[in-house]
C-alpha cells in the first residue's frame, strides 16, 4: 500500500498501438504439483502483489512497424456446444480517462521456478490524490485476452511471454500493454513480489491483523521449510472468523490459497490483506521509515518506481482510511464462462461492463460523499472477541468511517443500531442497516446534538459477519 501512495510520479503520453498476431490454441494451465493421496489436494497459487517498490525500470509502449490490418486477424474459432459465442477484442478500446489518478498494478508469482512463471495475482490500484481515495480492481488470472504479439490466451501469461520473448519493457510491458489493448486502462507504474518477498514484507512490519469475514478452510504446509511434495507435512487449516494476527507465512496462505473456493473468493481475500497491510502501516507510524523499510525490502521486489516517488506523496497516506479504499472485481456479470477449443476453462470480459466498473472507480459518486460524512461508532457488545473489527471491515468497504469504544456488557444478545442523527433521515438509516444485513427491528431512534459520532452500532451475540464485498461499493 506504501507504493499505491507514490502519485507525485505523473503518467507518460498514451501511445496507441493496434497490431496483435494469430495466436496458437490455448491450453490448460498447468498446476506446478498435486499432492499424492487420495484425500490430497493442491494449494500451489500465487503469492499476494508487493507493497513496497525496488529498482527503476522504464517501460514504454513500442511502436509497431506493422499497418493496421483490414480485417480481424485471428483464425476461424470452432464454436464448443452450448457455449458462449467468445467477444474477441480485434483493435484497441477507447481509452479510459483516468482523471488525473495515477493507477498501478500490483503482481504476485512464484518466481523461484525461473523464467517461466505466470502472473496469477493481479491487482490494479488506482490513486486519486484529489479526491483522498484509492480504488482496487482484482483480475480473474482466467480472463481470456488478445495479448500483443501473441493472441487469445489467459491474462496471466502476457508477463512470461513478455519476459522471454524480448518485448520492451519485458514482461511489465506486455501487461500494461495488454490492459489498454484490451480494457482501455493505461497502467503508470507496476510492482512485483514473490512469495519469499512477500513473507519478508509482513514480518518486517511485524504482521498484520487481518479481520477474516469468513471462515476459510484449505490445505496448508505446516512449515514453510517442508518438502511441498510429501504429502505427510499438509492438514487442513480454517483460518477465522474474527480478527487474526497473521505473520508472513500465514498471510501468504490466506491471500493465495484456492483449492476450496476460486479466483474471486481469493480475489476478496487479497484485499482483505491489502487493506490490513495498510492499516498496519498507519498503526505503527511506518511512513516515517519509508527510507529504512525501502533500504531493507528493496531486494524483494521488482516496480518502476524509485524512493523519491514514494516519498512525494507519503504524507497523503496519513490522511488516508480504510473507508477511503473502494474495492471492485471483475466478476459476476462482468465475466462470462466459456471453455475454449483446447479444452481450457476460461473467462471471457464482458469489455463495455468492466470499462463502465472502471469508470465508477475513478470518480466519485454522490452517494460515496455521503458516506464519507456519517460517522460510526462500533461497540463489541458480544461476548467474542473482534467482532466490532469485522464490523468495522464491512462498514469501511461500504465508505462509512468508523471508531471503537467499549460496551457497558458483552452480554448483549441482539445487535442494535442507534440513529443519533439529528434529521433522523429514513432513507439513509436504511442505506446503512442494508449494508450491515440488519433488519428494520434492529434500529433504535435518539436523536442527539452531539456532531462527533452520526450512528452507534453495538454489536450483539446474533450478528452475522460474513458478507461479499463486490454488492457494498456503490
Amino acid at each position: 500500500m506504501i507504493s499505491l501512495t507514490a502519485c507525485g510520479v505523473q503518467p507518460e503520453p498514451y501511445s496507441p498501438y493496434y497490431l496483435v498476431t494469430p495466436p496458437a490454441d490455448a491450453t490448460v494451465t498447468p498446476t506446478p504439483f498435486q499432492p499424492s493421496g487420495a484425500a490430497f489436494e493442491s494449494v500451489f497459487m500465487t503469492a499476494l502483489p508487493a507493497v513496497i517498490p525496488t529498482k527503476n525500470r522504464d517501460y514504454s509502449i513500442p511502436t509497431l512497424p506493422h499497418p493496421i490490418p483490414s480485417a480481424s486477424p485471428f483464425p476461424t474459432v470452432t464454436q464448443p456446444p452450448n457455449q458462449p459465442n467468445p467477444q474477441v477484442v480485434t483493435q484497441a478500446e477507447p481509452l479510459i480517462d483516468t482523471g488525473g489518478a495515477v493507477t498501478f498494478l500490483l503482481l504476485g508469482a512464484d518466481s523461484r521456478s525461473g523464467s517461466s512463471f505466470r502472473t496469477d495475482t493481479l491487482l490494479v490500484g488506482i490513486v486519486r490524490p484529489n479526491d483522498g481515495q484509492v480504488s482496487l480492481i482484482s483480475i480473474p488470472r482466467d480472463l481470456w485476452v488478445n495479448i500483443p504479439t501473441v493472441g487469445l490466451q489467459r491474462i496471466n501469461t502476457a508477463f512470461e511471454f513478455g519476459e522471454n520473448s524480448g518485448y520492451a519493457g519485458g514482461g511489465a510491458g506486455l501487461l500494461k500493454d495488454t490492459l489498454l489493448f484490451n480494457l482501455g486502462l493505461k497502467i503508470d507504474h507496476t510492482v512485483m513480489v514473490d512469495f519469499d518477498g512477500f513473507r519478508k514484507t509482513i514480518d518486517t512490519i511485524g504482521g498484520i491483523d487481518v479481520p477474516v469475514v469468513c471462515a476459510y478452510t484449505d490445505w496448508r504446509l505446516r512449515d514453510p521449510s517442508y518438502d511441498p511434495q510429501n504429502a505427510d507435512n499438509w492438514f487442513m487449516y480454517t483460518a477465522g472468523p474474527g480478527l487474526m494476527h497473521m505473520d508472513g507465512d500465514l498471510a501468504l496462505w490466506y491471500a493465495r490459497s484456492r483449492k476450496h473456493s476460486n479466483d474471486f473468493d481469493r480475489g476478496r481475500r487479497q484485499q482483505e490483506v491489502i487493506r490490513s497491510i495498510y492499516a498496519q502501516v498507519l498503526r505503527s507510524n511506518l511512513v516515517s521509515r519509508i527510507p529504512q523499510l525501502y533500504s531493507d525490502l528493496s531486494s524483494s521486489f521488482t516496480t518502476d518506481l524509485g524512493l523519491a516517488d514514494i516519498l512525494k506523496l507519503s504524507p497523503l497516506a496519513l490522511h488516508l482510511t480504510n473507508a477511503d479504499i473502494r474495492s471492485y472485481f471483475i466478476a459476476g456479470d462482468l465475466v462470462t464462462d466459456w471453455v475454449t477449443p483446447g479444452g481450457a476453462d476460461v473467462l471471457l470480459p464482458n469489455t463495455q461492463l468492466i470499462q463502465q466498473m472502471i469508470s465508477r472507480a475513478i470518480t466519485s459518486s454522490p452517494i460515496q460523499a455521503e458516506r464519507q460524512k456519517i460517522k460510526v461508532e462500533i461497540q463489541n457488545g458480544s461476548s467474542t472477541d473482534g467482532w466490532d473489527a469485522l464490523a468495522a471491515e464491512r462498514l469501511n468497504y461500504a465508505g462509512y468511517q468508523t471508531s471503537f469504544q467499549s460496551a457497558d456488557t458483552r452480554q448483549h444478545p441482539v445487535t442494535l443500531l442507534y440513529d443519533l442523527t439529528p434529521d433522523q433521515n429514513r432513507t439513509r438509516t436504511a442505506s446503512l442497516l442494508a449494508v450491515l444485513g440488519l433488519p428494520e427491528s434492529a434500529l433504535v431512534s435518539a436523536p442527539s446534538k452531539d456532531d462527533k459520532v452520526s450512528y452507534v452500532l453495538i454489536v450483539g451475540s446474533d450478528y452475522t459477519a460474513c458478507f461479499s464485498p463486490s454488492s457494498l461499493t456503490p
